[in-house]
Formats: C-alpha cells, sequence, structure tokens
C-alpha cells in the first residue's frame, strides 16, 4: 500500500465514521459522490484492501510477448549495435528486423539486459542561447570535424558541416584533407543548391583568417592597431561572391554546429558501422542517402520569418573563377607568366591591348586548370617546353707531371756541407793565446 492509499484510506473511515460527509470526502479525494459511496461500499466488505487498485500486480494487457523482448535483446547484443542507445536502436529494429518497440519499453528492455545504463541527470549551470535567425539563409554557421569516422576500418576522414541558423537545414560531406579545395567544393556545391546567404559564421582558422606574423621579441598590436592583412582564398572568394564572414571568439558562440558533430558522432558513426563501410566514397554515399535526409527531415524547424534569405546567383557570378586559387603576376614581353618555378605560355586568339608587362590575376581553379584573367577576360595558359641543354663535351683531366726527382749533391758539396755541420772550433780570443811562435828548437 502506498502513501497515496493511505491517505485516501484516512478520509474514508472519517466519511464512515461520519465524521466528514460523502461531499466532503470527495472534494477532498477529487472524485464524484458515486465513486465514494463504491469506494465504502468495498471499504465494508473487502477491508483496508478495497483502496488498493484491483490491477495492481497483474500484467498489462498492453504488455510484449517476452518472446518479442528476447528476441530484441538477441539482435542488439551483436557488435554491430554496440553502444546503441534506445531511440536509435529502436529506429534499427523497426526498419531492419520489422520490430515496432517504443523507446521506454526498449529503454527498459535494454536496461534489464545490461545493454544500456541509465544516466543521472546533472543540473548544470542554465545558459541563455542566442536566439535564433528569423529566416532561412541570413546565416549559415561552418566547420570541419576531425573524428575516427570509419572505427580504424578505413582511412582518416574529416567532416565538414554547413548548417543553417534559423532552421538546422545539413548540408555536408567527407574529404580527406581539410583544406581550402575542400572547403570551396563543399562552398560550390551549397551554392549552387540554395544561392548565396547572407554571411557565414565560422571559427578563426586558417583557411578564413590571415594570421598576422609577430617576431618573437615582441608583442602582438591590438586589434584596431593592426595594419589589415589580405584575406585568405576563401576570404576572396565571400568577398567576390557578396557574402559577408563572421568570425566566432569561441567554440561556445557556434553551438549549433559543434552539437550537430555531437549527433554525427553518435549516430552517423553506428549507421556506417551496419552498412559496413571503408571508403570515402561509401561513406559519403551513406551520408548523402540515409543521414542528411534523416537530419532535415526530423531535426529541421521552422524559422520565424517564412521569407528566404538566400540570393541566387547572377551573370556576374563565376564560381569557377571566384572558388580558385588566385595569384597575381606580370606578364614578361613574350606573353609568359612565372609560377611555381615553371614558365607558362598564355594561349591568345587575338592579342589584346596593355598585355604586355601587366599585372594580370592567375587562376589555378577546382579542376586543376590554369587560367589568367585580364579586364574581364579569360585565357588558358599552358606550360613552355623546356629548352634542350646544350651538349656539354667533357675533356679528359690532364694528367699529372711526372715529378722529376732531384739531382744528387757532388762530392764537394758533400764535403762542404760536413765541415759546415762540424762542431764549432776554438773561439778567436782562445786561439789568439796559444804561442805559436816558431824558435830555433821547434819548428813546425
Amino acid at each position: 500500500m502506498t502513501q497515496r492509499d493511505r491517505d485516501r484510506l484516512v478520509v474514508l473511515k472519517k466519511a464512515q465514521k461520519r465524521l466528514i460527509t460523502q461531499e466532503q470526502a470527495a472534494q477532498e479525494l477529487s472524485l464524484t459522490t458515486r465513486q465514494i459511496k463504491r469506494l465504502l461500499r468495498r471499504l465494508r466488505e473487502e477491508g483496508d484492501k478495497a483502496v488498493v487498485h484491483r490491477l495492481r500486480g497483474r500484467p498489462s494487457n498492453r504488455a510484449l510477448p517476452e518472446a518479442l523482448c528476447q528476441k530484441a535483446v538477441a539482435i542488439l547484443s551483436r557488435e554491430v549495435y554496440r553502444g546503441f542507445g534506445p531511440t536509435l536502436a529502436s529506429e534499427y529494429l523497426e526498419k531492419k528486423h520489422r520490430l515496432k518497440i517504443g523507446r521506454e519499453k526498449l529503454r527498459q528492455i535494454m536496461m534489464r539486459a545490461g545493454l544500456w545504463r541509465a544516466r543521472r541527470q546533472k543540473v548544470e549551470k542554465v545558459h541563455v542561447w542566442r536566439p535564433r535567425r528569423s529566416c532561412r539563409g541570413e546565416l549559415v554557421q561552418w566547420d570541419t570535424s576531425e573524428h575516427d569516422w570509419l572505427e580504424g576500418r578505413g582511412e582518416k576522414l574529416y567532416l565538414i558541416h554547413m548548417i543553417d541558423d534559423a532552421t538546422s537545414e545539413l548540408t555536408a560531406r567527407f574529404v580527406r584533407h581539410d583544406s581550402t579545395q575542400e572547403n570551396m567544393r563543399l562552398l560550390w556545391s551549397y551554392l549552387e543548391r540554395h544561392g548565396r546567404p547572407v554571411a557565414f559564421y565560422t571559427d578563426k582558422a586558417s583557411l578564413f583568417q590571415t594570421a598576422p606574423k609577430v617576431a618573437r621579441d615582441q608583442k602582438e598590436l591590438p586589434r584596431d592597431e593592426r595594419e589589415p592583412l589580405p584575406p585568405t582564398q576563401i576570404g576572396r572568394a565571400l568577398q567576390e561572391l557578396g557574402i559577408a564572414w563572421i568570425a566566432a571568439h569561441s567554440p561556445q558562440a557556434k553551438g549549433r554546429v559543434e552539437r550537430s558533430f555531437g549527433t554525427a558522432q553518435d549516430r552517423l558513426v553506428k549507421g556506417r558501422r551496419v552498412v559496413r563501410a571503408r571508403t570515402l566514397e561509401e561513406a559519403n554515399r551513406y551520408l548523402e542517402q540515409e543521414f542528411v535526409p534523416w537530419w532535415n527531415q526530423h531535426l529541421v524547424v521552422e524559422p520565424a520569418n517564412a521569407a528566404d534569405a538566400h540570393r541566387p546567383l547572377g551573370p556576374e557570378h563565376d564560381l569557377a573563377s571566384s572558388l580558385s586559387q588566385v595569384v597575381m603576376r606580370e606578364v614578361d614581353n613574350n606573353y609568359t607568366v612565372a609560377l611555381d618555378g615553371q614558365t607558362y605560355r598564355i594561349v591568345l586568339d587575338t592579342v589584346p591591348a596593355g598585355l604586355r608587362k601587366a599585372v594580370v590575376r592567375v587562376e589555378r581553379r577546382l579542376d586543376e586548370t590554369l587560367m589568367v584573367r585580364f579586364r574581364e577576360h579569360s585565357w588558358p595558359i599552358e606550360e613552355c617546353p623546356k629548352p634542350p641543354k646544350a651538349a656539354v663535351t667533357v675533356q679528359p683531366k690532364p694528367k699529372p707531371a711526372s715529378r722529376r726527382k732531384p739531382p744528387q749533391p757532388s762530392e764537394s758539396c758533400r764535403l762542404a756541407m760536413a765541415r759546415f755541420l762540424q762542431k764549432p772550433g776554438l773561439p778567436v780570443w782562445k786561439a789568439a793565446e796559444i804561442d805559436r811562435t816558431r824558435t830555433e828548437d821547434v819548428l813546425d
């Protein structure tokens, strides 16, 4: 008997003893007077257990068969469904195995089988979210996620997301490198499908913002005192297309696209595990045919304003020209330009005036073609063949002259050198003291 049953029993006892009227008991228990009369009759016949509901402890008429629950547990115990939550597991059971089980019921089944553990709700600090933009196309958040998307079954991939701030409509693609070219390819696809949005909201990565170069012994100047830096290739392309760029100062500022990566890292990874995707093509096929349609069907919201802020592409917007790697070069007298250590010749039908020695725009487009743009006209360029190198005759090295042996010294030279190297004689002053006077007795 629960506390609610005990409180009801106390009121019924008072009514039975005529301490209160049946109408007062009905008002206190929020029941009708007829129901109070029924409960009092049961109380006289059955005693205190009359306040306990008669269906308590009995199986529900809508309870699922035990065999169906065991079958669902056997399916979800497979390795391919490892880590699936009740919501995702309920969708896959209905779609692939024709087992329709509600999310809450499946959660209880999975908890009994040890396949899911209830999470304790944490009371977090209340954060006031920035309100959504009013209409579609007013602001699009753009970011890239690095994750083990194939769970070790294939190469490393990156996921690029573009999500509309007003509706959460998603555009995504897997790429091998988070490079300027791959981001431009997704931007091209977005512009062709939806048109030009008012602004893109990204982080301060080097793809979107040129980082200032500061020496180690110097202090970085404040933002308002720096000289304006040249835009990146994507920044230049957005300027040419008339699209504003807004930089987020923190990941929380672009929380909508960050939270979309959390959903993708859960559902998208598990979905590709089921279809055994191993390559970039298979990953993109599942993304375009399964995940993005599911997202845009279930997670997209209605904007506050039904108007669409996307602007159409006009004839003045050349996507192939804008979405390319652009450098400026000077044309030589022979209508060639130097690029990456190579010389390229401009393929001209007619020579325009002023092209020689002019500064032109060289575009390396996404299809790897090279074009030169000058005064709203474009021409292809081709690599000039390198001139053949002149044959160099290798002359044999001269033989070194044989060393002649020095002549041997003569006998007189040898004697003179021997005398020269002899020990020195007596000093002159000692020799002068020797008496060598000739006498008659001593003759030399």
